[in-house]
């Protein structure tokens, strides 16, 4: 919490039990034919342009994977910090799963819309057993001051930043590359389902 309050984002290294990020990668394998490709805005601005990005995604609901309950029950706790320590007012999420075949990439952005801005703090956790620096893939973090840095996306690893305030990229995979990503919310119920 202190970092993301003071740099505006976190790494935390073998945040999942061995058990959960089993369960997580079993659950998001199994899923793998049902994912779309991955588009660009929200709701009726929504379009693909691989150009721009080039990852499939499979959009999670709580009530209908309950596969995932544990791992709903540590969202909920991670919430809970968030709220009594930052101050924050969140009160919703929206997670997928996210798949960047090999040539997969996502060019510089934040993760707020233009006309939609109730995503507060961007979480990722990365699924990729064995993963090697010359796989590429790596979350490029920009900083204030203009310089970046790399995150290799090992397992079990989560980064947390402030979806408004960190521009960032994936660099381009050069195998599948596998992550849970997602967005706490401070989300009025005039804010409908992010359709991508």
């Amino acid at each position: 919490m202190d970092d993301i309050s003071s740099k505006d984002y976190v790494v935390i290294d073998r945040f999942l039990r061995d058990e959960l990020y089993t369960e997580i990668k079993s659950f998001f394998l199994g899923k793998l034919p049902n994912f779309k490709e991955a588009g660009i805005g929200a709701h009726s601005d929504n379009q693909i342009d691989n150009k721009i990005r080039g990852d499939f995604t499979y959009w999670l609901d709580r009530q209908r994977d309950t596969e995932l309950e544990t791992y709903w029950s540590l969202l909920d706790e991670t919430i809970h910090l968030f709220n009594r320590y930052c101050y924050l007012s969140i009160s919703g999420f929206e997670f997928h799963l996210a798949h960047y075949p090999s040539g997969g990439h996502y060019d510089k952005h934040l993760d707020q819309f233009e006309n939609r801005n109730n995503r507060m703090i961007s979480m990722v956790i990365y699924l990729n057993d064995d993963w090697k620096q010359e796989d590429g893939g790596e979350l490029e973090i920009f900083e204030k001051d203009r310089t970046s840095f790399l995150v290799e996306p090992f397992a079990a690893r989560c980064v947390m930043f402030k979806s408004a305030e960190v521009p960032h990229a994936v660099l381009e995979a050069r195998k599948s590359r596998f992550s849970l990503t997602g967005w706490l919310l401070y989300q009025p119920s005039s804010v409908g389902k992010l359709i991508v």
